[in-house]
């Protein structure tokens, strides 16, 4: 008898999530959460559900053109929820580590967040590597609800779903041509950013 397949999901701000959902960003930035059994993050799996996360969203560490999205996805949430709604699913592309603030900088382009949020991020367990997941994001056709368990709480970066997960139709938020446009973007700068440090 075959075990039960492994249901995982990362979790994520909800506006980051809206913001991969709708193909402003192909990349999530990360360095474990307070609670990780490990010292530094690491990735459990290469292919989950994205858990929209909501208590430590904060306007002010988003970019002013994209902090609306914070007020969007509070509008249908309450911290004493039972559930909470599943709509995007992920495979990483390429895990990449980014160990200083220059390769960091050429990035600021690529995501929602703030330079000074992103800093942080990078600082934070400074001798670890910020970790930026490039990933191939796909729209759920129908939003999959999830009761909240308590071991889903606290500040980490996965969590395994317990409960049955239905079978839903997984659009790709971009075209083949378009993810691997935006992904040969992204690393020209930090290839750029390389080749700069090398001639110094």
């Amino acid at each position: 008898m075959k075990a039960p397949v492994k249901q995982i999901a990362l979790k994520e701000w909800a506006s980051a999530i809206k913001a991969l959902r709708e193909g402003k960003q192909i990349l999530v930035l990360r360095k474990g959460g307070i609670v990780e059994e490990t010292r530094d993050f690491q990735v459990e799996s290469h292919h989950f559900y994205l858990y929209p996360t909501y208590e430590h969203q904060k306007r002010e560490l988003l970019k002013e053109a994209e902090q609306h999205a914070v007020d969007e996805t509070l509008a249908g949430w309450s911290p004493d929820a039972a559930e909470v709604e599943l709509t995007a699913y992920a495979d990483v592309a390429e895990d990449i580590e980014v160990l200083d603030q220059e390769q960091l900088d050429r990035l600021s382009g690529f995501h929602i967040w703030t330079d000074t949020f992103a800093e942080e991020r990078l600082k934070w367990k400074r001798k670890n590597p910020l970790h930026v997941l490039l990933l191939r994001v796909y729209q759920l056709e129908e939003p999959v609800s999830v009761p909240i368990r308590p071991d889903y709480l606290g500040c980490k970066s996965w969590v395994e779903i317990a409960d049955p997960m239905p079978e839903v139709k997984k659009t790709p938020v971009l075209t083949d041509e378009e993810f691997a446009r935006q992904c040969d973007c992204l690393k020209s700068a930090l290839a750029a950013s390389d080749a700069a440090g090398s001639r110094q």
